[in-house]
């Protein structure tokens, strides 16, 4: 169980998840948990940063997902921040990143949710 979860706001209703390590079946319930408290803390928007990922599996695309059926009603959204080629091919294969939208880095996120860079 070698992972990291933290959260930040960026705007008023939207917020970052970044996880840093593998994201398997003992570190999902923790993202789910991470997840759900996020929207009902009133996120609207949810960008999921997997820079740090170095593995991913199928229960956290589940949590990916179940979290989007959450967001949708209310007319919000996930997406996925991840470079790493392998990690994407997962979300290609699948046909996942049809339903996320996938940024290559935190700032690309950002200007696709028009929110200003913080800092200089």
């Amino acid at each position: 169980m070698n992972f990291r979860l933290s959260t930040e706001q960026l705007g008023d209703d939207i917020y970052v998840i970044a996880f840093v390590g593998e994201a398997d079946p003992y570190s999902a319930p923790e993202l789910k948990r991470e997840l759900v408290e996020t929207i009902e803390g009133g996120a609207r928007h949810i960008v999921v940063d997997l820079t740090g990922t170095t593995f991913i599996d199928s229960t956290t695309l589940g949590v990916l997902i179940g979290a989007l059926k959450r967001l949708r009603p209310r007319g919000g959204d996930v997406s996925i921040v991840c470079a790493d080629p392998n990690i994407r091919k997962i979300f290609d294969i699948t046909l996942l990143d049809r339903i996320f939208a996938m940024d290559e880095s935190l700032a690309e996120a950002r200007e696709r949710l028009e929110l200003t860079p913080a800092g200089p």
